[in-house]
């Protein structure tokens, strides 16, 4: 630079020389000025530059030193949460950096110091979390452990980096179930609930009275009064069994049925069973009996004895035994129905009975 400088400070000097017209004297003055300024430019540049040039001091073939890392991976540490029994297991990459200390400080563990406050930090969370919110608990330690801080001794400062929360099989099978008893509980309760509601408001107020039940009902079919009407002998049934009470006597007409209106002397029924259970021995008339009651012809209808009258004909054309039980069943069917015969010779009495029994005998089943 300080050549190239010179070189062209000297065309200046010609230049200005020869358009300015210079003696011979000052062409070597001003060359001489030249060069002294150049040789002063020279040794004060030597005088700055080091003894040993900067390129030559490099080491490029000297290793370089590892980079020393402060970490160390923890697995599956065992953490209580707010359910006794059932823990957390923590995974996790615990860095930590050392503090200065003074001279002559002991020698402490770093690893040993950073991982036991970094789980100390990680256990007040997790006591305080019921075990089956393990991924909320991963995310509040992400955020809790993220940030350097110092353990209680103050020699390292330590953070957790990958951590993962998680239970063992066992435990979370044990959860399921759990989860799902507590469930079916909870809707078994409020079914009973709801079912206990429901009786106690059928029990306590709409089945308390006659009145209260046909209430009940209009109010929920205002648009059907006569299905009301026609009802009221149900409702009156149902309120009287709900209450444990017999019907009311002003109430009776709209629950007896007028085909049944039959006291027990006109309207026998033969039981089949014993007081025990048992089954008794009954005879054919017994049970013939039985199904007329069943189909409506009771005690004092005329077509009860015509009936029997018409069925022991039939039975005696047939030559079954049972004809001589239900001709006695017959008269005692007429009872005070049952008009005297008028009194006829003894001869066409007898002619008479015959022609009876010979048209019996051909029209009997006709007739039945």
């Amino acid at each position: 630079m300080t050549a190239f400088l010179t070189l062209i400070c000297g065309l200046v000097i010609v230049i200005a020389g020869l358009c300015a017209r210079w003696p011979w004297w000052a062409w070597p003055a001003a060359f001489g000025v030249l060069l002294a300024v150049a040789g002063a430019a020279l040794l004060q540049a030597r005088r700055r530059r080091p003894v040993i040039p900067a390129e030559h001091t490099l080491e490029p073939d000297l290793p370089i030193p590892p980079v020393e890392r402060w970490e160390k991976i923890v697995r599956n540490v065992a953490l209580p949460s707010s359910s006794p029994d059932y823990d957390f297991l923590v995974t996790a990459l615990v860095r930590w950096v050392p503090v200065d200390v003074p001279h002559g400080a002991r020698e402490v563990s770093g690893a040993g110091l950073a991982v036991d406050a970094v789980l100390t930090r990680a256990q007040a969370i997790t006591v305080g979390q019921p075990p089956q919110r393990g991924s909320l608990v991963q995310h509040q330690l992400s955020g809790e452990l993220g940030t350097m801080q110092p353990d209680p001794s103050g020699r390292v400062l330590a953070m957790a980096e990958n951590i993962q929360v998680t239970l063992s099989d066992a435990d979370r099978e044990r959860l399921d179930k759990l989860a799902t008893v507590r469930k079916d509980e909870a809707v078994w309760e409020h079914e009973r609930k709801w079912e206990q509601s429901k009786r106690a408001y059928l029990g306590d107020d709409v089945l308390t009275s006659t009145g209260s039940a046909v209430v009940w009902w209009l109010a929920r079919n205002d648009d059907r009064v006569d299905k009301a009407v026609a009802d009221i002998g149900l409702l009156a049934q149902l309120t009287s069994v709900a209450n444990d009470k017999p019907v009311p006597d002003q109430l009776r007409r709209y629950v007896d049925d007028p085909r049944t209106e039959h006291s027990a002397e006109e309207a026998p029924f033969v039981e089949p069973y014993d007081e025990q259970g048992e089954a008794k021995d009954t005879t054919l008339a017994d049970d013939f009996l039985r199904i007329m009651d069943e189909a409506g012809l009771h005690r004092g209808d005329p077509r009860r004895a015509l009936f029997l009258r018409r069925t022991a004909e039939a039975a005696r054309a047939a030559q079954m035994p049972m004809a001589d039980s239900l001709e006695r069943l017959a008269d005692e069917a007429e009872g005070p129905y049952r008009e005297p015969a008028p009194e006829e010779e003894p001869g066409k009495a007898d002619e008479q009975e015959g022609d009876e029994r010979e048209g019996d005998d051909s029209g009997g089943f006709r007739a039945l």
